[in-house]
């Protein structure tokens, strides 16, 4: 019987970490395969129990769970601790989840790869979030001049307050009006997903990054390209992210870049 991984979220059927998992257990000869499991908000630790019943062998976590499952798990590596979310368990022996964190490492890879330098620059973050915590606490080990812009400054200021104490905190609707001197500005926001769009001003050569990808990025990065941002998804960063998931439980890094680019013609082909 195959074991069962997977990544947990809602929603979660757009994901394409199955298509990238599954391809590299495949490659790996590793009798498993990797589902996107749906859970509801308010159902996570009920479904890691039945999950950890089942003997899943490891899960990814996505929105709105990455600061739950931590909260959750038996045990936490120090950087999801710093981070105060989790976007990876691994099973423990002696029962529950220990829970680990790539997001930030991978977003770090991604900011290697496009050549990205943050040094001293004017960054945006848009969002407070999970996913937002590992993208601040990146940027500011990097020397980025930091904005957070959220909805809830409360939020906002919670994050700077844990990652990044000399950020500048605005609302989302003033940053917005700012944004158009930033050298890089990072989505994390989930309203694509809902239908959503960002206004953005036109842009002096700066950079827009949204960290979603596929039709939940569609509209923000279309946005951006007709104000004369260079648009950038987050397929990187996804693929990253599971890249170094796979590595920590299966002790191998698989092939980012083959990977990355099978994912890139899927999402040509379907959109």
């Amino acid at each position: 019987m195959k074991k069962l991984l997977g990544v947990i979220g809602d929603p979660v059927s757009h994901s394409l970490s199955p298509f990238i998992q599954n391809h590299w257990l495949r490659e790996n000869g590793i009798d498993a395969v990797y589902a996107a499991l749906e859970v509801k908000a308010g159902e996570l630790e009920q479904s890691l129990r039945s999950l950890e019943t089942h003997g899943a062998i490891g899960l990814n976590v996505t929105l709105p769970h990455k600061e739950d499952a931590l909260r959750f798990a038996a045990s936490a590596s120090d950087t999801a601790r710093r981070l105060g979310a989790a976007n990876t368990l691994i099973p423990k022996k002696e029962g529950g989840w220990h829970a680990d964190n790539t997001d930030a490492p991978g977003f770090a890879l991604t900011l290697d790869y496009g050549d990205i330098d943050v040094k001293d620059r004017e960054v945006f973050l848009l969002g407070a979030g999970g996913s937002a915590r590992a993208v601040a606490d990146t940027l500011v080990q990097r020397g980025a001049r930091l904005t957070i812009c959220n909805r809830t400054v409360d939020r906002a200021d919670a994050l700077a307050l844990a990652l990044a104490p000399s950020a500048r905190i605005l609302t989302l609707d003033e940053g917005l009006l700012r944004l158009h001197s930033a050298a890089l500005v990072i989505n994390t926001l989930s309203l694509g997903h809902q239908g959503g769009r960002l206004q953005l001003p036109e842009s002096s050569g700066g950079i827009f990054y949204d960290i979603s990808y596929g039709k939940a990025a569609a509209a923000s990065l279309a946005e951006a390209k007709s104000k004369g941002w260079r648009a950038l998804d987050g397929l990187g960063m996804l693929v990253a992210q599971a890249a170094l998931s796979f590595e920590k439980w299966f002790g191998v890094m698989p092939d980012l870049g083959n990977a990355h680019t099978r994912a890139r013609k899927l999402l040509e082909a379907v959109q």
